[in-house]
């Protein structure tokens, strides 16, 4: 078994696991294996103001609002990646109405059977779930108007082939609005090396820089941050990895791990060049 592989398995080992949880519970998944206390609000962000919002799809495990940012319009097809127990889902049905349709598409058979029992006890019949990896997507090229994802590309072993799939699978003129984490600097060696971290989506994230070239060298146009936001961990959880002289030098430079929702465009020719 190859490292990625390995990494693979680890992440549908963990969500399935998340998956059978309460919200609280599960809530604690995304920076660790284990409750802290305050993991519950490290990275999540409060979906409850938004239309289509139902808590019992919440699980806790996001770092964004991609949605909010997405621009969503009546009858668009949405794809979400990652789309765990269905929370993004069915906000993004909110927007796109009921001559839109919705797809999400997860990794771990559990996560999709509990988003597809939401779905059902709501009647939400153009809202799709659709087991699969994102780095080979269970779609057809040519199908979303729009692509979001919240705390999902961060556990992927492969980013640029994932944004190569949004690319193949959003329409020309089509767009995406992701919420991840990405590095900036150095995030300490036990950190990047534990496995509780990278399911816990620290361990796995991107340096900012090469996170934003994967997708222009996908092809994507007018790439924009959105929205950015610097995550801090909490001392309970480093006191598990780092002496308290690790945790002091890793402290003075606390904007290391961000949640950013960037977006981006599949620009088709324009009729004036020579290509069309």
């Amino acid at each position: 078994m190859t490292n990625d592989e390995k990494i693979k398995e680890l992440v549908k080992q963990r969500y399935g696991e998340i998956a059978l949880l309460d919200k609280e519970t599960a809530g604690c998944s995304c920076g660790t294996g284990c409750c802290s206390t305050e993991v519950y609000t490290m990275m999540s962000e409060d979906y409850s103001q938004l239309d289509g919002y139902n808590p019992d799809a919440d699980l806790n495990l996001g770092c964004g609002l991609p949605t909010q940012f997405a621009k969503i319009k009546k009858g668009d097809v949405v794809i979400d990646l990652g789309s765990g127990a269905g929370n993004d889902c069915f906000v993004a049905r909110a927007e796109t109405g009921e001559t839109g349709k919705v797809i999400g598409i997860d990794f771990t058979p559990a996560m999709i059977e509990k988003a597809r029992t939401n779905a059902e006890k709501r009647g939400f019949n153009n809202v799709e779930f659709r087991q699969g990896d994102i780095e080979n997507m269970p779609v057809n090229e040519n199908v979303a108007d729009v692509i979001v994802s919240n705390c999902v590309l961060n556990l992927v072993p492969n980013k640029p082939a994932v944004f190569s799939e949004i690319y193949r699978v959003l329409k020309v003129g089509g767009h995406f609005s992701i919420s991840d984490i990405v590095i900036v600097g150095e995030l300490p060696n036990k950190l990047q090396e534990a496995a509780e971290m990278y399911a816990g989506c620290v361990a796995g994230a991107s340096q900012k820089n090469d996170y934003l070239l994967f997708i222009e060298q996908a092809g994507f146009k007018n790439i924009t941050l959105q929205k950015e936001t610097q995550i801090l961990i909490p001392d309970d959880i480093l006191k598990k990895y780092l002496t308290e002289k690790e945790i002091e030098t890793y402290k003075a430079n606390p904007s290391i791990i961000r949640s950013i929702t960037v977006y981006a465009e599949k620009k088709g020719c324009c009729c004036s060049s020579d290509c069309c």
